[in-house]
């Protein structure tokens, strides 16, 4: 028998930012829907517990900044009492008597229709009222909460100092310190590691019991890997197989079409991934499987279940019926991540009605890759967001920059010995004071200048949107930064959470703006633009490794795009607008051809492609 914990819907609500999903659990695990909570910022997670106390009438004792493991224990203690008021939200609904307008009637309207609940509910709204009592009690007994999933950004993992300026041990850096916390928490869930792999954290995952299988083979916290592609799931999955640590779920995300950071792969698009990963996906859990029992007995450790849990969940960009049934159909995906759109959904995310109003006028060219992580990494934003028009106001008032009361992203050590964010006042005003002392034209200037103001505190500003919701009050003035993927141009109304559960079912639509790409035809584009300005960053005379490495991804590029051209070529699979997705590839390889002829002399000969016929 299968040990896989039983999944209501098919889709679950991903992290996004720090403060967007923090208490999403609160309002919607007593559906059956998953969602996934950010872990990152302690600070933010224990305002959040003081808040949900006071609301629960609670006692509240406040875990101190320089108390003894304090980011751990805050971290667990907001997790745990999360956790309580999942259970008792679920509890009351499930108690309710199933009546239309209740919210046991909500969860059952709000399944699939392949459910076997759904059609049970289905039966029971046909059924006489001496059987709808016998039905209903079988139907609350096979209710199940969503999983309270959580997030660390792996390579966010500042080295922590005490009170006293003293370097704390490497177990109390920020990511091994929020591992710990969850891992001595309560929940039954599944933690998501992304944005690369992390050693340290992954061999420090084995030091906990819960991560490893019961005698029954049951793991009571799971491991979800966030990956770009199959290569990332072999290496990360091998690595945690060797201490004894199986992935329950590799959850892929398209580098580019996502909300949040963007880790652009090289030219590899996301049709091919989710083919390798369909292809080869039973060959990588079988040597995973062998390694990781191997692993087990010599830990003398309970081994894998016959049928461990695993999954394979993808996401990234994905906004429609079609989308969604075409990933679980043709590459037998087994769920999918729904992001972006629950940015209008007041009942999942933490947006102030004010932004709200404003993410949802966005059009298409309001939606951008940004420079303003001071991680260095593309970000996606929409122009004009509050955020970045305090940020302009600080510049103009001649005070550049954030105090940086967080540090979570400190990596910079220019002028410092201990790191600092390029997003800090520190940093931007002695960056802005050498720029000045250079000789420069004045467009060199108004670049470099404009690289420094560009970063944002995403720290304060992607928390500020919880605070602002609750009303809750900050030493220094909130504006929220969001993180949007392009995706949300196509969203144009604030939405409610039945309603956009029938849109991804696809019982309704909730697009209302025209001309929405294919998801898969979105990507191509955006990483036919990324290579552009990758290109463009290493004119006019790219090194050797340079030039291999944008000649590899423009090799790949195309190799998508006739992947692209097969498929649509496969009678098998059936697009709602063939001929929009066929001419949205013809222009591609129009404008990839273009590129290559304008730069030959450093891509190299165009490359023949496949006919679209």
């Amino acid at each position: 028998m299968s040990l896989k914990p039983a999944i209501p819907h098919t889709f679950h609500i991903p992290v996004m930012g720090t403060a967007f999903t923090i208490d999403t659990p609160v309002r919607i695990a007593k559906f059956g829907i998953s969602s996934v909570m950010s872990i990152g910022d302690d600070h933010l997670c224990e305002t959040m517990r003081e808040h949900y106390c006071n609301m629960y009438d609670i006692p509240f004792q406040p875990i101190g900044r320089w108390d003894s493991d304090a980011r751990a224990r805050r971290i667990q203690s907001y997790l745990d009492l999360i956790y309580s008021i999942c259970c008792q939200s679920f509890d009351a609904l499930r108690s309710e008597p199933l009546v239309e307008g209740s919210q046991s009637w909500q969860y059952l309207t709000m399944l699939p229709d392949s459910s076997p609940l759904y059609l049970l509910f289905k039966e029971f709204q046909r059924a006489n009222s001496d059987q709808q009592s016998v039905i209903e009690e079988e139907l609350k007994r096979q209710f199940v909460m969503g999983s309270l999933d959580v997030n660390i950004m792996t390579k966010l993992d500042r080295s922590n100092y005490d009170k006293q300026g003293q370097l704390l041990p490497e177990t109390d850096s920020d990511a091994l310190s929020a591992l710990r916390g969850y891992a001595m928490s309560n929940l039954d869930s599944g933690i998501v590691l992304s944005a690369g792999f992390n050693r340290r954290l992954y061999a420090y995952i084995s030091q906990f019991d819960d991560f490893f299988p019961d005698e029954a083979g049951y793991i009571k916290k799971r491991i979800i890997l966030k990956v770009s592609d199959f290569r990332s799931a072999q290496i990360q999955g091998r690595f945690l197989a060797k201490k004894g640590i199986w992935v329950s779920e590799y959850r892929v995300e398209s580098g580019l079409n996502c909300g949040g950071h963007a880790f652009a792969t090289d030219g590899y698009l996301m049709g091919p991934i989710l083919e390798e990963f369909k292809e080869s996906r039973f060959d990588l859990l079988t040597e995973l499987k062998d390694l990781c029992n191997e692993s087990l007995r010599n830990l003398n450790r309970y081994e894998l279940a016959l049928q461990p849990l695993v999954r394979f969940t993808v996401q990234g960009g994905i906004g429609t019926h079609e989308e969604d049934q075409f990933l679980m159909n043709y590459y037998q995906f087994d769920g999918t991540g729904w992001g972006t759109p629950f940015l209008l959904v007041p009942e999942v995310t933490n947006v102030d009605d004010a932004t709200r109003e404003q993410l949802a006028a966005t059009v298409r060219s309001d939606l951008y890759t940004s420079g303003i992580s001071p991680l260095g990494v593309p970000f996606n934003t929409y122009k004009g967001s509050p955020s970045e028009v305090q940020k302009y106001q600080r510049v103009a008032d001649g005070k550049p920059g954030s105090p940086c009361p967080k540090g979570f992203l400190v990596s910079n050590t220019e002028y410092t010995s201990k790191p600092i964010c390029t997003a800090s006042s520190v940093f931007q005003k002695k960056k802005l004071a050498e720029i000045e002392s250079l000789t420069l034209t004045s467009d060199e200037r108004e670049e470099m200048v404009g690289r420094v103001i560009d970063k944002a505190c995403l720290c304060e500003d992607l928390a500020a949107s919880a605070l602002l919701r609750f009303g809750i009050d900050n030493l220094r003035p909130l504006k929220t930064a969001v993180c949007p993927g392009p995706n949300l141009a196509y969203f144009s109304k604030i939405i409610s959470l039945s309603e956009m559960v029938a849109h991804i079912y696809g019982r309704i639509t909730v697009i209302e703006a025209k001309g929405r790409p294919h998801f898969l035809v979105e990507e191509a584009r955006m990483y036919v633009t990324h290579f552009l300005s990758e290109l463009k960053a290493s004119l006019p005379t790219p090194n050797v490794k340079r030039v291999a490495y944008l000649r590899g991804y423009m090799q790949q590029l195309r190799k998508g795009l006739d992947y692209y051209v097969a498929l649509l070529a496969n009678r098998a699979v059936v697009f709602a607008n063939e001929a929009g997705i066929r001419s949205d590839i013809t222009q591609l390889r129009s404008e990839l051809d273009r590129i290559s002829q304008i730069h030959a002399h450093i891509i190299g000969p165009e490359t023949p492609t496949m006919a679209l016929g």
